[in-house]
């Protein structure tokens, strides 16, 4: 098993990390204390790495200067954030992916606004509104968001809501390294430094592939601009929003009485976080990734009234006679009962709805290899990712019929 090492400096409260090569330079920036005094908070977490990148990005005597120079003009990936609103509605309608574009570019001009151009004018020695724009800022998110690394938390600092996330790195060389599903490297991260270490053989002249995570084809496409090709992503995974339920719920319901008594329940689940207005149902090809919250909304929303008296009166807790342990695969949804299964049903039927293609045409471009070819890049990794999620969702369908 092989390594590479890598040394990490920390600037405030971010970090650059570089493959332990002779030849870098192994110094900290040398505004480090700057950005200690000032305040950067932020949701995101990104800031302080990003006003690093900005001054040394901008910098033609920085010692990372080689670095930036493997993107010339700093051109980010192709991902959708840069693409037309033309293109982006057209290609990307119906993934998730839009909506996700939309919440990321209103975040990065609100952080940069509200942060970032403060600190640029509290400090005009080091930076220029007129150099330091929104738009570089922006590209270098998207660079954050493609070319960084991010320490995984232990299972149990997950579960403390109150620990500090922990902010990304740039890691120079390892970041080099593409991402597939089915990969034979990855970075490990210790006390001491970080390691790309190959996990089966590697022949002479085979490509080293990382691993970014357990990634469904949108999240590659909206955090990456690329999308594995079908069948090669394993992790693929399909949602449905959890406001289609309650759609599906209220088309469900017969009578004004019936949907009333819908919005109260609904409102009962969003008191008990088991749902919320922006989340999701996620299925991925093996298992139900939400089956805890899946569960329970089908249950509640499908309730006799007497039951959900007992149910809301109970605060949400009952005993359960099924075995909350075990993981819902996707095969079993077909055991659930019929209430539920109709009720997801009309619920996938109304997710597909919402793309601007059905099925049978993105499974004929991309089973026919000329006409996939003729495709921009663009659209073909846009079709990758509606192909992957729609076979998922027509699975649900079948899986549910009465």
């Amino acid at each position: 098993m092989e390594c590479l090492h890598v040394r990490i400096y920390q600037m405030g409260s971010s970090y650059l990390a570089f493959l332990d090569l002779p030849s870098y330079p192994k110094t900290p920036l040398g505004f480090e204390t700057l950005l200690r005094k000032d305040s950067l908070q932020s949701c995101s977490g990104w800031v302080p790495l990003l006003i690093s990148l900005l001054y040394e990005a901008t910098d033609s005597s920085s010692h990372w200067a080689p670095y930036f120079g493997l993107w010339p003009e700093l051109d980010p990936p192709d991902m959708p954030m840069f693409w037309s609103e033309e293109e982006q509605t057209k290609l990307l309608q119906g993934t998730g992916i839009l909506e996700a574009v939309h919440k990321d570019l209103k975040n990065i001009e609100k952080e940069y606004n509200s942060i970032v151009l403060p600190f640029i004018r509290r400090n005009p020695e080091k930076f220029c509104p007129m150099k330091h724009t929104l738009d570089l800022y922006k590209r270098l998110v998207a660079f954050v968001m493609a070319y960084s690394f991010q320490e995984p938390q232990e299972e149990d600092e997950e579960e403390d809501i109150e620990k500090d996330i922990l902010p990304p790195m740039m890691v120079p060389v390892a970041d080099l390294l593409n991402h597939v599903a089915q990969h034979n490297a990855h970075l490990e991260f210790t006390p001491e430094c970080l390691r790309m270490i190959t996990t089966k053989s590697v022949c002479a002249g085979q490509e080293l592939f990382n691993t970014y995570g357990q990634m469904a084809n949108w999240q590659l496409l909206h955090m990456y601009g690329f999308a594995e090709p079908h069948p090669q992503n394993c992790n693929e995974t399909a949602d449905i929003q959890m406001v289609t339920v309650r759609e599906a719920a209220f088309q469900v319901a017969r009578t004004e009485e019936d949907r009333l008594e819908m919005q109260k329940r609904w409102d009962f689940l969003c008191h008990i976080e088991i749902v919320g207005e922006e989340g999701a149902f996620v299925f991925g090809l093996e298992e139900v990734m939400t089956e805890e919250e899946l569960k329970a909304c089908l249950k509640v929303l499908c309730m006799s009234t007497d039951e959900f008296a007992e149910y809301k009166e109970n605060d949400g807790w009952e005993e359960d006679e099924d075995n909350d342990e075990q993981t819902l695969l996707t095969q079993e949804i077909s055991r659930l009962p019929i209430p539920w299964r109709k009720l997801l049903h009309l619920s996938a039927e109304l997710t597909l709805k919402a793309y601007t293609t059905e099925l049978s045409m993105d499974e004929a471009l991309v089973n026919d290899p000329t006409a996939y070819a003729k495709l921009s890049s663009r659209e073909q990794h846009s079709l990758q990712v509606q192909y992957g999620q729609k076979k998922i969702l027509h699975l649900l369908l079948e899986l549910t019929k009465s």
